[in-house]
């Protein structure tokens, strides 16, 4: 068995993850900041925004999929 690299690895295809980083965006600009504000915040403001970004977009991607996952048991119903 041969022990790869990371960069001979290809990366998973995940398909929230464009919807991740909209969501990302769009907590940042609620906040007034985009991707090139933040490099010129104070590391540690800087990761708690990305932080709070982050918590935000997974809240949102879980309240998606449970609102899909109801929609889905409303069809499945009829």
């Amino acid at each position: 068995m041969r022990v790869h690299d990371r960069d001979d690895v290809p990366p998973l295809h995940d398909p929230e993850a464009w919807l991740e980083r909209e969501l990302i965006a769009e907590f940042l600009h609620a906040l007034g900041h985009d991707t090139s504000t933040l490099d010129a915040l104070p590391e540690p403001q800087r990761r708690h925004v990305l932080q709070d970004a982050s918590i935000y977009a997974a809240g949102k991607l879980a309240e998606i999929g449970a609102r899909a996952h109801y929609v889905a048991d409303i069809h499945r119903r009829e």
